[in-house]
């Protein structure tokens, strides 16, 4: 990086201090009204946007900013040739959000999780890496660049979403906005993947993972009734043990596995840089893929993940006394949808694997896992030139991403739409993400701000 890039670090973690400082939490605290809290967060909102507009007054300057749903916002910079105000055409698409998961200082966090503390080339907080860090990063470049006179061109539109850690509706409005425009995004970029260090146990190399695609989400309830009565003389099965049965019957038969290819990809992406028997297992794994399905599956944890759709009991419900058989019971499950299956098909497995017509499936939330975004185009190159400007060596990757994002309403219309924070995360980092102690390195920072000023440098 040059001399430029590195002083760009410590402005960067300034400013983001600065907005780790306002508690944009999104979700509503328990025992707190809805409705009350929702007023709140709108009124955090707010002021990080007027401290944004404070920060970056060239980029406020020299675009036009419109609300879209509640906490949503969109600053669109025209592009050469555009007149201001004009339907933009064909625009990149910038996108990140500005809530974040409540923290609790009693959890042991090193700093208050709201402090904002930058300390030892660290920024700590609640935000700095989902999802501030990225924003800012973004900011800095632009407001670099238009110190210099800069002119995209093409068209650039920026959206800070409030509400996606509550699978708000901010995103999919923003969605709908831009169909209503026939609006069709160049290049859509949110969070999602990261530059990380060791990303698989025989792999020995920097990666900057690029999410291609994400997986669906499905909210379903098991929902189970019986005779209520007197502990002391139970008969028959009860709703507490039907519901057990069937979560257990869900654990036991799990969904099939199967290696998607953007997976298939990835292990591709790693195989000129594997020595030895990990190369050759690599090629194995690529060559036979209904193998690595079977071997990721038994590995569990994220390796599972990626080839299979997940389900997780979050919640469990039943009873009103320690001596009393409850009427009803019901366990909630969170699915997270491998791509190519629906949600249909998928509640249909789970009745059928259940198997109790006692128990209900009901649907509660539910959301398609995405197409996946080619990575042998112009935009996928444009996103691993701008890796190599930041961070010279890493290996550019495919990969699907298993947690929700706001892009995922924008790839229906836009298949080139990609995920990547270009910030640096070694493992114990990524654990603090939703987690304690969420940190981000003001290199790393210094690193996103040269990745955005290349991306957006090399526009075409």
């Amino acid at each position: 990086m040059s001399s430029s890039d590195v002083d760009a670090g410590p402005l960067a973690a300034e400013h983001l201090a600065a907005l780790i400082r306002i508690p944009t939490v999104s979700a509503s605290p328990t025992g707190v009204d809805a409705t009350t809290h929702a007023r709140a967060h709108a009124a955090h909102i707010a002021e990080l946007h007027a401290v944004l507009s404070e920060m970056y007054p060239r980029l406020h300057a020299a675009t036009t900013v419109r609300t879209i749903g509640r906490t949503g916002r969109l600053w669109h910079l025209p592009g050469g040739g555009t007149a201001a105000g004009a339907r933009p055409t064909a625009p990149l698409v910038l996108m990140a959000h500005a809530d974040v998961v409540p923290a609790d200082e009693a959890d042991g966090w090193t700093h208050p999780p709201f402090a904002g503390v930058v300390r030892d080339g660290t920024v700590f907080g609640r935000g700095t890496l989902d999802d501030k860090g990225a924003l800012v990063v973004a900011l800095e470049a632009f407001e670099g660049l238009l110190t210099e006179a800069w002119t995209p061109p093409r068209d650039v539109l920026v959206w800070v979403g409030g509400d996606e850690e509550v699978f708000g509706s901010d995103a999919r409005e923003f969605a709908a906005w831009l169909r209503e425009q026939d609006v069709r995004p160049w290049l859509v970029l949110d969070e999602g993947g990261a530059v990380v260090d060791a990303p698989l146990p025989f792999i020995d190399v920097e990666a900057a993972m690029v999410g291609v695609g994400e997986k669906g989400v499905m909210a379903v309830r098991l929902e189970a009734t019986g005779d209520p009565g007197h502990a002391s003389a139970p008969a028959g099965r009860s709703a507490t043990e039907r519901i057990a049965r069937a979560v257990l019957r869900l654990r036991a038969r799990p969904f099939p596995a199967r290696l998607p290819e953007p997976a298939r990809a990835m292990l591709r992406a790693f195989v000129p840089h594997a020595t030895g028997p990990s190369r050759q297992l690599l090629r194995l794994l690529v060559a036979v893929p209904a193998l690595t399905a079977f071997l990721f599956a038994r590995l569990g944890g994220d390796a599972a993940a990626l080839v299979r759709t997940t389900v997780a009991p979050t919640m469990l419900r039943g009873g009103t006394a320690v001596n009393v058989l409850p009427s009803t019971a019901s366990a909630t499950l969170n699915l997270r949808l491998a791509l190519g299956t629906s949600t249909a098909s998928a509640a249909r497995r789970i009745a059928r694997v259940v198997g109790d017509r006692s128990v209900r499936v009901v649907v509660m939330e539910r959301e398609e896992a995405t197409p996946a975004a080619p990575s042998d185009n112009a935009q996928f190159a444009a996103i691993r030139d701008a890796v190599a400007q930041a961070y010279p060596g890493a290996v550019v990757v495919p990969y699907i991403a298993l947690a929700a994002t706001d892009a995922r309403h924008l790839q229906r219309d836009a298949l080139e739409t990609y995920r990547f924070a270009p910030l640096r995360m070694s493992t114990a980092q990524r654990a603090t993400i939703h987690g304690v102690d969420e940190r981000v390195e003001v290199d790393a920072l210094a690193r996103g701000v040269r990745f955005f000023r290349a991306l957006l440098e090399d526009l075409r």
